[in-house]
Parts: C-alpha cells; sequence; structure tokens
C-alpha cells in the first residue's frame, strides 16, 4: 500500500521550467545542466524534484504514425535518454503539451491524440506534463479536453502529475479539482516586474479557498533571480527586480501554497537568489501537509480599504501559524495583527512565540498584538507557536 506521504500531487510541485528564461532556446545540454545544479547547490535536498522541458521541444510535424517527434538538433539523445539522465539524479522529468490542435509557440497540441501523447509520455519516463490552452477549438469546452488528458494519464501506465494551464479562464475554479489534475493555472502569465508580482497576487487572495492536497492553486512560475534575463520581451527581458521585490514574490507564492516552480537560469544564481529560493522555513510552510490555502487579515485603521496592505495567515499541520505581513505599497507601512483575529481572545491567557522565517531568528512573546513595521515592496514572514 502507498503511504500517504508518496502520493503524488499531496503537496505543491517543487522543480524548474525552461520557459520564463529560455523560452525556444533549450536543447538537452542545458536541461543536464540543470538537473546537475540541482544535485550539486543543494535544490534537490531542499525539495525541488521536477525539471520541466517547456513548448518548443518538438518538429512542428508529427511523424507518419501520429506521433510527437522529440527535435533532433535541439535533443539529439531523445527524449527517453534524457528522462534516463534526469532519473539517474533523483529527479523527475518533465514536458509540455497543450489541449489544442498546437501549443503556444505553434507546435502540435495533443488535441484528438490525447491517449496516445499520455502513453508515449509514459514510454519515455515523464513524471509531469504541463497542459496550456492554446488553439482550442472554440465549441469544445475546455473543461472537457482537461477530463480527457487526465483520464489518459492516470491509464497510461505511470504516475505522471497533471499540471493544468489554462489561465484561470472559463470558471476554472468550479470544476478543475474534479478533473483529476493536481495543479492547475489560476492567472495570466507572469512578468519578469513588480507590477506583474502584485497582479497575480492580488488577484488571488480570494481564491485561496480553491487550492488544497491534490489540488494547488498554480500562480505560475518564480521569477526569483531572473533579473531581466529572459530571452522574451513580455517576460521582461528589460524587466527585473529587486532582491527584496524578489524575496516578496517567493513569500507570496510560498505561504499561498503556489507550486514552487524556478524559472531562472541557476548556472547564474547568485548567492541572495540562492538564499530566498533554498529558505528552508518558507519551504516548510509551502509543503505543510494539510496543504490549506491562507486567509487574509487587513490591518486597522487606515490601511483597511486598500489591497496593497495585509496579513496572510496559513494554519499548519502541528497547530504553528505562518503569518505574512505583505506591504506591497511604495512607502513605509506598520501592519497591526490583533490576535482576536487569529482565534485568539485575550482572556484565554495564550501568547505567540514569533519566528522570523527571514532573519532565522526567535523574535519573541507576544499577548494580544504584534504590530511590525514593514519597508516598502517588502514583507515579515513569522512562525507563531501558541503559549501559555
Amino acid at each position: 500500500m502507498i503511504s500517504i506521504e508518496n502520493q503524488l500531487g499531496l503537496r505543491p510541485a517543487m522543480g524548474w521550467n525552461s520557459w520564463n528564461t529560455f523560452t525556444w532556446d533549450i536543447n538537452e545540454q542545458l536541461i543536464r545542466d540543470m538537473a546537475d545544479l540541482f544535485v550539486t547547490e543543494g535544490y534537490k535536498d531542499a525539495g525541488y524534484e521536477y525539471i520541466v522541458i517547456d513548448d518548443c521541444w518538438s518538429l512542428k510535424e508529427r511523424d507518419k504514425d501520429g506521433n510527437l517527434v522529440a527535435d533532433p538538433e535541439k535533443f539529439p539523445s531523445g527524449m527517453k535518454a534524457l528522462a534516463d539522465y534526469i532519473h539517474s539524479k533523483g529527479l523527475k522529468f518533465g514536458m509540455y503539451s497543450c489541449v489544442g490542435t498546437h501549443t503556444c509557440a505553434g507546435y502540435p497540441g495533443s488535441f484528438e491524440h490525447e491517449f496516445q501523447d499520455a502513453k508515449l509520455f509514459a514510454e519515455w519516463g515523464v513524471d509531469y506534463l504541463k497542459y496550456d490552452y492554446c488553439f482550442k477549438p472554440r465549441h469544445i469546452s475546455g473543461e472537457l479536453l482537461y477530463k480527457r488528458m487526465s483520464l489518459a494519464l492516470k491509464n497510461c501506465g505511470r504516475d505522471i502529475l497533471f499540471s493544468a494551464c489554462n489561465w484561470g479562464a472559463d470558471n476554472v475554479y468550479q470544476w478543475i479539482r474534479e478533473s483529476g489534475a493536481h495543479m492547475y493555472r489560476s492567472t495570466g502569465d507572469i512578468r519578469d516586474n513588480w507590477d506583474s508580482i502584485k497582479e497575480l497576487a492580488i488577484s488571488q487572495l480570494d481564491k485561496q479557498c480553491y487550492t488544497g492536497s491534490f489540488c494547488h492553486n498554480d500562480m505560475d512560475m518564480l521569477v526569483v533571480g531572473m533579473y531581466g534575463g529572459s530571452n522574451n520581451d513580455f517576460i521582461g527581458r528589460i524587466g527585473g527586480c529587486s532582491d527584496n521585490e524578489y524575496k516578496t514574490h517567493f513569500s507570496l507564492w510560498s505561504i499561498m501554497g503556489s507550486p514552487l516552480m524556478i524559472g531562472c537560469d541557476l548556472r547564474n544564481a547568485n548567492q541572495v537568489t540562492k538564499e530566498i529560493l533554498l529558505n528552508q522555513e518558507l519551504i516548510a510552510i509551502n509543503q505543510d501537509l494539510e496543504g490549506r490555502g491562507a486567509y487574509r487579515i487587513k490591518p486597522e485603521p487606515q490601511w483597511f480599504h486598500s489591497d496593497d496592505v495585509f496579513m496572510l495567515v496559513k494554519v499548519l499541520t502541528n497547530g504553528d501559524l505562518a503569518i505574512g505581513f505583505f506591504n506591497l505599497s511604495d512607502s513605509q507601512r506598520e501592519l497591526s495583527l490583533q490576535f482576536w483575529d487569529l482565534g485568539l481572545p485575550y482572556a484565554a491567557g495564550f501568547s505567540l512565540s514569533l519566528y522570523d522565517c527571514w532573519e532565522h531568528k526567535e523574535l519573541g512573546v507576544f499577548r494580544e498584538r504584534f504590530a511590525p513595521v514593514v519597508p516598502a515592496r517588502d514583507c515579515l514572514i513569522v512562525r507563531a507557536k501558541l503559549v501559555q
């Protein structure tokens, strides 16, 4: 019997995806390099496990039998050999397709080939499928097409994590869990700039009830450490964020339970990028076994009507609370948290012992309220333990 700890999709996926930095400019040596770095730089030990190839990996036409064909110039050894290499590192291999007739970049999609493609992916040793939403026939429901591929994957003979990517369209929150997807994109594409990070996070503050074990709300891939390094103008060739903005981005995605899929070039990752991506306290919050969404508390009094300033609280399995104080505005703010908003009345006689997850230090024991001053575009993440 498989233990619950090993069940597919139990926790948000963690890994690396080729799209944000490299888009169409991918090859097997790049993918092997990323797998190597996962091991040598500590990403595997931190919990990251999926190496995912996004769009542009195949030829523009299927073969005579209707099978997808890996581009022999980009992947001369073939996908099975690449999967074997990634598996030899103790990692998992991910690939990309699309519900439509073509992928977003114009390569063959899986429409009307779902069962054939699922079988091929299984033969290659694929462990994760990102399934996009471009070129969908207009009079066929996306809900049906995701159910179709889910059924194909669950009967292909291999455990493959199903990452649905329909950008939050078509009331996806209402039907995606029943479809069998293990994670689902709830937003448009992220870009490597602060406005995009802020927009995506705020858009999901009222959607936290739609995430949980086996069907995680995916707010798109991380742009931490890209610094405008994409080869794609839309994603942010001239963009980039400050280290504090990347820290806040990672904090939001972690406490809101989004999968943590790295998008930067790990070969060039600086020390700050590594410290953000490898923060074990934040990863533990993201990977908490119960997989609960975070609830929002707005501070009193002057910032109550703003979406730029808020606190997020995530209930953890052991009784602790993860609390994020987020200031997405352009000036310093004090965020006052009244403990009764956490369900902790003063009369109960309990206090909270707070631990700073970024500075890695105890902040002390507090009764009734805690009111930190948070710099612009920054955050404070604490782990709170009930004490008497």
